[in-house]
């Protein structure tokens, strides 16, 4: 067995082997992007469905069901355990959102909402913006969401100051579980995002819920496009350039 033969049906293996990888990443991609889809296409129906009211709330310990379903509300704040969760940013700025408990009309439960962002004092990093809590009966509009998502926490939360009895107003994260018990309030799993117009010093500019499908697209187009390299580079080298070398000169 000669070296060019046996040179060639390595190369001849790496390329497949290549092939086959690279085609079966893009076609992965693929369907990674038909099930983001998929899902993309689940929150927008959610999103177009009617709004729920505190009537409908009110029997739910779990919202997560209704995830993004569009919701009027009427309550009462429950102003004394409105916390400020740090190093949240909107237009880019670093600042609080703004998370106060809203005892639904009628019912002895009660939900997280998200009422929206303000930025920080960066002089007193201590001092808490002024937030105008209406007393009394309130009517908002939102939509169901998660609750706000962790962020990197260094130390233990009783440092931070993010569980327990006493615990500060400005918080990194917020564990429902923990505030459950640190309130006594019969809090629903999952929050509400309140939308509208910026009101009480409030910002809402909240970020689009998507699902990313135009990032599997991308890199579905990089491992096609890696197949078709190798298979390119494979035919020319192996093929095409030893003929060509061969040619007789004139």
């Amino acid at each position: 067995m000669t070296r060019s033969f046996l040179r060639f049906w390595l190369v001849t293996v790496a390329a497949v082997a290549g092939i086959a990888i690279t085609a079966s990443l893009g076609r992965w991609q693929l369907s990674r992007a038909s099930q983001k889809e998929a899902l993309q296409a689940a929150i927008d129906t959610q999103r177009k469905a009617p709004a729920l009211s505190a009537r409908d709330l009110e029997p739910r310990a779990d919202l997560v069901p209704l995830l993004h379903r569009p919701v009027v509300l009427r309550g009462t704040w429950i102003a004394q355990h409105t916390v400020f969760l740090d190093n949240r940013q909107m237009y880019g700025r670093p600042g609080f959102y703004v998370l106060t408990p809203l005892l639904l009309e009628g019912a002895d439960r009660a939900v997280v909402v998200q009422r929206g962002w303000v930025p920080r004092n960066f002089v007193d990093r201590t001092q808490l913006p002024e937030i105008a809590t209406p007393q009394g009966l309130v009517e908002i509009t939102g939509r169901i969401a998660n609750a706000p998502p962790h962020l990197l926490e260094l130390g233990g939360s009783d440092a931070k100051g993010t569980e327990g009895k006493g615990a500060s107003r400005i918080r990194q994260n917020l564990d429902l579980a923990a505030f459950r018990s640190e309130t006594g309030l019969a809090l629903a799993d999952g929050s509400v995002l309140q939308t509208g117009a910026g009101s009480e010093g409030l910002l809402r500019d909240w970020p689009e819920v998507g699902t990313g499908v135009e990032k599997h697209y991308g890199y579905a187009f990089q491992w096609f496009g890696l197949c078709a390299l190798i298979a390119f580079l494979y035919v020319w080298f192996q093929f095409i350039a030893p003929r060509r070398r061969q040619r007789p000169t004139t």
